[in-house]
């Protein structure tokens, strides 16, 4: 009988906490492409359904408040709505979260990874929902401190399911370790955004042609390759900074599958 060991792939938080990882915007872009021509079904079908969930539950909830266009017109049906669709689909979208993480230290993944992490859902959601109440507060302070929080509580979640710590413990300690590479962070998700912006700039062009059609389907198809990429990018972060603990047999080759069904 082969005797299981834990493999650590990437950094530590003990490592991370001393400012002891780097961050190479180039390499990770490559390496989350590379991932993204691979893997982006299953992120897309997560997606599909973490979005086809909100609608859902969009718009059960803004019936019960008077129809759509009520709560558009109340600042606080708004906001209890934004709170009730994010604790109902972060339990989901963490599964996409995990999914550029198990990329990311070379597992295979499939879209019901979406369902793996609901026991940790009510953690996953409250953290989520502190997250965003965080970065708000922070866009009212002159926007800066909210792109700071954003930049830095963005790997908070895998943190919530992975490390299996509260939200309020995953929120520090991504604030404690982000800071050290903060700036290349920041140039990625740059990066990505203005990927997302030049993606768009068919469908402004052809919005008002006879072929706006074709410029909505441009760019639905740039985007089942930008939002997978930007989810294994999160992977790849998080491998770096935080690191993934692998349970796996003595052999290499065996390594990818003993540790996924583990």
């Amino acid at each position: 009988m082969d005797e299981k060991k834990v493999v650590q792939i990437g950094g530590s938080i003990e490592k991370s906490l001393q400012g002891e990882y780097t961050i190479d915007v180039s390499s990770v872009l490559k390496e989350a492409w590379q991932l993204t021509l691979r893997s982006r079904i299953a992120i897309n079908l997560g997606l599909l359904f973490t979005l086809i969930l909100g609608i859902v539950v969009s718009f059960l909830i803004s019936n019960t408040m008077g129809g759509i266009e009520q709560v558009i017109k109340d600042p606080q049906s708004t906001t209890l709505l934004n709170i009730v669709v994010t604790m109902v689909i972060y339990p989901f979208l963490v599964g996409v979260e995990m999914m550029g993480v198990f990329h990311a230290v070379g597992l295979k993944t499939n879209s019901k990874l979406i369902f793996a992490f609901l026991k940790r859902g009510s953690w996953v959601a409250v953290c989520a929902l502190l997250t965003s109440v965080l970065i708000t507060l922070g866009m009212s302070l002159f926007v800066f401190p909210g792109i700071y929080l954003a930049v830095a509580l963005s790997l908070v979640l895998p943190l919530v399911v992975d490390k299996k710590l509260s939200p309020i413990k995953a929120i520090t300690l991504s604030l404690q370790v982000t800071r050290f590479q903060w700036f290349k962070l920041l140039a990625i998700y740059s990066l990505l955004f203005l990927t997302l912006f030049l993606s768009l700039i068919p469908l402004a062009i052809l919005a008002k042609t006879q072929f706006s059609v074709i410029g909505v389907m441009l760019f639905l198809v740039a985007l089942t390759f930008i939002a997978p990429l930007f989810y294994n990018v999160k992977g790849i972060l998080y491998r770096e900074i935080f690191g993934m603990q692998l349970q796996a047999s003595d052999a290499p080759a065996q390594q990818t599958s003993d540790t996924f069904s583990a």
